[in-house]
């Protein structure tokens, strides 16, 4: 059991080293320096070259993480994205997106935080793109009002946060993506024809079109990998669940207190078959 979850962890390492829609994108200078120019229209000055991308890469994780830093005129730039469902645990994915982007980028500069000298670093700026509904959800969070009741804390972490709009900038044209794509796979399920809809859908109406034009294999193998993943999720949890289930029943038959029926009414994932089969090797063991 040990083994086939730690081959099952594997897999799914090995898969979300790969990257989303949103960092595959935005891995392109030219699209970076569109986002940026969304955020910082003023900033006449910035330029493909002057962009320096700092992602974390998430190698060792078991969850797919679309959280984007890049460093460009002595900003910080963090972008986290939240996708349909909304938490507030945003808020510590920043934190620790943050922390150990400063942590790089001392590395990265020489610069050590132990010594006298004070270290330079740049100026940090942090969002949260969230791609569901805005409804009555803030344009603002806080670490410590939504953790610590508003008090006086000696750490905080603010982010503001960028729902769809009506505006035509890259940043909102991934939302639309997204939403986009949400809505072909509640229409065909997580298949290949959800990608290919939205992909068709998004160039129709002129959303990433550009980039789908030109990456659209790229973007097809990517989500289909997605799908990929969370069938294997799934499978790991079912197979988690139903081990966790013979577990109790052969407890339950060793105490020999209910019958093989009883035990299928508390354990409806488990056949009559099946109860008879951990019945006999239980027996056994006695």
């Amino acid at each position: 059991m040990q083994d086939d979850t730690k081959q099952i962890q594997e897999v799914i390492a090995k898969r979300t080293a790969k990257n989303s829609v949103f960092l595959d994108l935005f891995q392109n200078k030219s699209y970076l320096l569109k986002l940026y120019k969304t955020l910082h229209p003023e900033d006449t000055t910035a330029t493909e070259d002057s962009l320096t991308d700092v992602t974390i890469e998430n190698v060792l994780t078991d969850n797919l993480y679309n959280d984007l830093g890049f460093i460009v005129n002595n900003k910080l730039m963090i972008l986290i994205e939240a996708q349909s469902t909304w938490t507030m645990n945003i808020l510590v994915r920043v934190l620790l997106y943050l922390a150990q982007s400063y942590h790089e980028y001392f590395q990265r500069t020489s610069q050590d935080y132990y010594k006298s000298r004070k270290v330079k670093m740049p100026k940090p700026e942090l969002y949260v793109i969230y791609t569901g509904n805005k409804g009555k959800k803030p344009d603002k969070i806080s670490l410590s009002k939504e953790f610590f009741e508003s008090a006086d804390t000696d750490i905080e972490v603010n982010a503001k946060v960028i729902y769809e709009s009506d505006k035509d900038d890259i940043i909102n044209q991934y939302i639309v993506f997204c939403k986009v794509f949400n809505e072909q796979t509640k229409q065909h399920g997580m298949t290949q024809k959800a990608v290919t809809e939205t992909i068709r859908i998004c160039k129709d109406r002129n959303v990433l079109r550009e980039y789908l034009a030109d990456r659209e294999k790229e973007v097809v193998t990517i989500m289909m990998s997605l799908f990929d993943e969370e069938q294997i999720m799934k499978s790991f949890i079912k197979s988690e669940r139903h081990d966790e289930a013979r577990e109790t029943a052969e407890r339950m038959i060793k105490d020999g207190e209910i019958s093989l029926e009883q035990i299928a009414r508390y354990l409806p994932t488990l056949s009559m078959e099946e109860l008879k089969e951990i019945k006999a090797e239980v027996m056994q063991l006695i």
